[in-house]
C-alpha cells in the first residue's frame, strides 16, 4: 500500500507540472516495462522503442488518470496495448521471447516455481531444477495468448485477480478460469518430469 501511495503522490505532482516526478516514475518502472515488452516481442531492438512510446503515451494520458487502479496496472495496460499496436503495424505475430521467463539481470523475473526449486545445493538438484525450469518455460510458450498473459500477470508480475481482470478487460471469473487452465496445462507438462525425480535417475 505504501508503494501505491508513493506512486499516487508522484502522479499528483506530475499533474501539477512537476516533470521530475514523472522521471522518477520512469526510473522506477522502466526495467519492469521493458521486461514485459520483451516477453511479447522477439525483436530486442524494438523493446526500448516500445517502452519509450509507452511512457510518452502515459505522460500524455496522465491528466485523465483517476487513480481507480494502481498506477502500475494502468501503465502495464498501456504497455501491452502499445506493444500490440507496434506488432500489428509491423504485421508480426505476438510471441513470447525464448527464455524470457528465466533470464534477467537481477533475477526477479524468474518463475516462482523455479525459485522454489533452486534451493538445492547438490549438482543433481541444480540439474533437476534447470530441467524443470526449461519445461515450465516450454509449457508457458505453448499456451494460448490469453492463458499465457493471465498466468504471467499472476505468477511473474504478482498482480491480483482484480488487477488482471482490469488489464485483460474481462470478468474475474474468466481470469480465474484462465489461470486454472494455464496451471493445469503446465502441470501436465511437468508431471512426467516430477515423477522421475524420486527415482534412481537422481
Amino acid at each position: 500500500m505504501a508503494d501505491a501511495d508513493a506512486d499516487s503522490l508522484l502522479v499528483e505532482r506530475v499533474k501539477r507540472g512537476d516533470q521530475r516526478a514523472f522521471e522518477l516514475l520512469v526510473i522506477k518502472y522502466q526495467r519492469r516495462i521493458e521486461r514485459l515488452i520483451g516477453r511479447m516481442v522477439r525483436d530486442s531492438d524494438l523493446v526500448q522503442d516500445i517502452a519509450q512510446e509507452t511512457f510518452i503515451r502515459a505522460y500524455r494520458a496522465l491528466p485523465q488518470f483517476r487513480g481507480e487502479s494502481a498506477f502500475y496496472t494502468w501503465l502495464y495496460r498501456i504497455a501491452v496495448n502499445t506493444a500490440k499496436k507496434a506488432l500489428v503495424d509491423l504485421k508480426r505475430d505476438l510471441l513470447v521471447s525464448e527464455g524470457s521467463m528465466t533470464v534477467s539481470d537481477d533475477g526477479d523475473e524468474t518463475s516462482r516455481i523455479e525459485n522454489e526449486l533452486t534451493d538445492g545445493e547438490t549438482p543433481e538438484a541444480l540439474l533437476a531444477s534447470k530441467e524443470i525450469a526449461t519445461a515450465v518455460n516450454a509449457a508457458i510458450e505453448a499456451l494460448s495468448e490469453d492463458l499465457r498473459q493471465a498466468i504471467t500477470l499472476r505468477e511473474i508480475e504478482g498482480l491480483s485477480y482484480e488487477e488482471i481482470a482490469e488489464v485483460m478487460n474481462c470478468p474475474i471469473g474468466t481470469v480465474r478460469s484462465r489461470i486454472f487452465r494455464a496451471r493445469e496445462a503446465i502441470a501436465t507438462r511437468l508431471r512426467p518430469l516430477l515423477d522421475t525425480r524420486d527415482g534412481a535417475r537422481w
